[in-house]
């Protein structure tokens, strides 16, 4: 009797060391279940964190990665009505390329515009606006990018278009645009875009220093068919600060927006500059009163 009494007690322990066991189990799951609850949340906060920063959903800022221009903006640069180039003039400019004495600058026969900068430079940012708008009037880009200048430099975050990659199609001149550096840094250092060859690299070295202008090695660089050169920016990055691409590429139309008038002011005298080199070519651009105006800026700092 005590033996089966003792099987009973024994019986009643396994069935409460299982349940037991049952009830830890239980515990556990509940509790893997509320923490991957809580990783779920912070995946996906931290992914809209991550949306937030790269400039994804309804943020208009000008910090995402770089990519293509839209067809929009490019084609915004191109189509400047007349009479906002004739009202913003070129009064207002207050730096334009210089004269200098040198061997034509050429490539395929035609006057050639070299420009060096980096992405991660702000007077870069601000520059290619207006060098953009002049070339537009005499040819066509190609797989034109958008960027922004460096987050940590001064005007952070500056919305601008790049060169790197882009292709441009003239029959009055050819252009070479040269990234050197991204905007984003490794080690400390930014990373490594586009190589000068070897001839646009001495073009740099040679007229990026006095007298030709007034600090050597800054950007932007841009030599103008070996007629005139310029280094750094026509007007302050300050400008497009809080703007998209589109924003700006809109804002170019209108001549009472303070971006038009240090846009496209400047891209008056860049464009009084290539008319210098084209002869004047073609003359529906070259003959404006506004880009005759602008020639007298030229060869003054």
């Amino acid at each position: 009797m005590s033996k089966r009494v003792e099987q009973k007690a024994q019986a009643r322990e396994r069935v409460a060391a299982l349940r037991a066991q049952q009830q830890r189990a239980e515990r556990r799951k509940r509790l893997l279940i509320a923490v991957g609850a809580v990783v779920a949340v912070v995946v996906v906060v931290g992914g809209l964190v991550i949306i937030k920063v790269a400039g994804g959903g309804s943020d208009k800022t000008a910090t995402g990665p770089s990519g293509s221009a839209d067809a929009q903006i490019v084609a915004a640069l191109s189509s400047i009505p007349a009479e906002t180039f004739a009202k913003v003039g070129s009064d207002g400019v207050q730096a334009a390329p210089s004269a200098i004495t040198a061997p034509p600058l050429t490539a395929g026969g035609k006057p050639k515009v070299l420009y060096i900068g980096a992405e991660f430079c702000p007077y870069c940012a601000a520059e290619r606006w207006p060098v953009s708008v002049a070339l537009s009037r005499f040819g066509t880009f190609s797989n034109l990018g958008t960027t922004h200048s460096a987050a940590d430099d001064v005007f952070p975050n500056t919305p601008t278009l790049s060169f790197h990659g882009a292709t441009y199609t003239s029959q009055y001149l050819s252009f070479t645009g040269l990234e050197t550096t991204t905007n984003e840094k490794v080690n400390g250092q930014y990373k490594p875009l586009d190589t000068p060859s070897a001839e646009d690299q001495k073009t740099f070295d040679t007229y990026n220093a006095p007298p030709y202008v007034k600090s050597g090695g800054s950007i932007p660089f841009v030599d103008l068919g070996g007629k005139f050169v310029t280094s750094g920016a026509t007007y302050s990055p300050e400008v497009l600060a809080g703007k998209t691409q589109a924003e700006i590429a809109e804002a170019l139309k209108d001549p009472s927006n303070a971006i038009a008038k240090a846009v496209d002011a400047s891209a008056n005298v860049y464009t009084a500059a290539f008319c210098a080199m084209t002869n004047n070519q073609p003359a529906n651009v070259c003959s404006t009163e506004a880009v005759k105006a602008a020639a007298g800026k030229l060869g003054k700092s």
